[in-house]
């Protein structure tokens, strides 16, 4: 399974929409990442480590919150950054598995080809996480379309027994 890092602060300071919701509430960005990411992961079968910065806030540590299958939220401890997070991990996978590290930051970037992962902007990352989303719509409209969809569906079925009582009498 291909391992993809996200540094989450970063694409959510890169993708229109989530910097938007940023503006008046950075949790509500953070949710509406997890969930985008949750049906990018799962469609793509692929394990994504979300990865933000609380590197700032005293007496933080390194906390880990699984998502179902796909989707692991790290909130770095207290002094590390996610792209120190992601350059330890990368460097202890990137020769063995197959990484992709998410990130614009273009140093960071650098330092993660140079162990072994390949790497996508956080902008890339946007276009082809808005592209499975399109293909996701496509499949349910098209699952819900090949569905019948008679009037017997939607009326109540005392309605429908009168209306069945009518019919046989004429």
């Amino acid at each position: 399974m291909k391992n993809v890092f996200v540094d989450g602060y970063n694409v959510i300071n890169s993708w229109p929409e989530l910097k938007i919701i940023k503006d008046y509430s950075l949790d509500g960005a953070r949710q509406k990442l997890i969930e985008m990411l949750q049906n990018y992961a799962s469609y793509n079968g692929l394990k994504i480590f979300l990865v933000f910065d609380a590197h700032l806030l005293p007496k933080s540590l390194e906390k880990k919150e699984k998502f179902g299958e796909y989707l692991v939220v790290v909130f770095t401890k207290e002094g590390e950054t996610a792209d120190s997070f992601i350059e330890k991990r990368v460097n202890n996978i990137g020769r063995k598995a197959d990484v992709c590290v998410v990130t614009s930051d273009l140093l960071e970037q650098q330092v993660v080809f140079q162990r072994g992962a390949t790497r996508m902007s956080s902008l890339e990352f946007y276009h082809e996480v808005k592209g499975v989303e399109k293909k996701i719509n496509n499949k349910i409209e098209k699952d819900n379309s090949c569905k019948r969809n008679t009037i017997e569906d939607r009326i109540e079925n005392d309605i429908l027994e009168k209306l069945q009582k009518i019919r046989k009498n004429h």
